[in-house]
């Protein structure tokens, strides 16, 4: 009887791996029986984005670059995914001409920080907002 289980968590475990990208043919076989349909193709189509995203940029990134961007993701995701996105673009327009290296990376977080500075809004605010000379009556009570 505990082999058959271990046999089960076995099973189960594979197909979770498939699930996860283990290979070509697992995808559609994980989100067919799920009875779910749209959700299991949704997260399927979100899992392959993801993965197409991520060989992207391995092919435009040199691993120096990757690190650091991974680094960055862990403090700000949103900046590191808008810094993706530009590197994305810029391969796609062919701008790009060789592999991103960590110092062009970092000139390219600059540009971006110096941007994010120039959309800053500043507020100044009056003191003593709402009190006038003839509001001290209100307080000598």
């Amino acid at each position: 009887m505990d082999d058959s289980e271990l046999e089960k968590i076995r099973k189960a475990r594979l197909e979770q791996l498939k699930a996860q990208g283990g290979g070509g043919g697992g995808g559609p076989k994980a989100g067919g029986p799920s009875g779910a349909g749209g959700q299991g193709g949704q997260e399927a189509s979100r899992q392959q984005e993801a993965e197409a995203r991520k060989a992207m940029l391995n092919q435009i990134l040199m691993p120096e670059a990757a690190d650091r961007l991974g680094r960055i993701r862990l403090v700000k995701e949103e900046r590191a995914t808008d810094i993706e996105n530009r590197l994305m673009m810029l391969a796609q327009t062919g701008q790009l001409r060789s592999k991103v290296t960590e110092e062009q990376l970092k000139e390219l977080l600059n540009a971006v920080a110096d941007n994010k500075e120039a959309e800053k809004i500043v507020v100044t605010r009056r003191k003593g907002w709402g009190l006038d000379d003839d509001d001290d009556d209100l307080f000598d009570l």
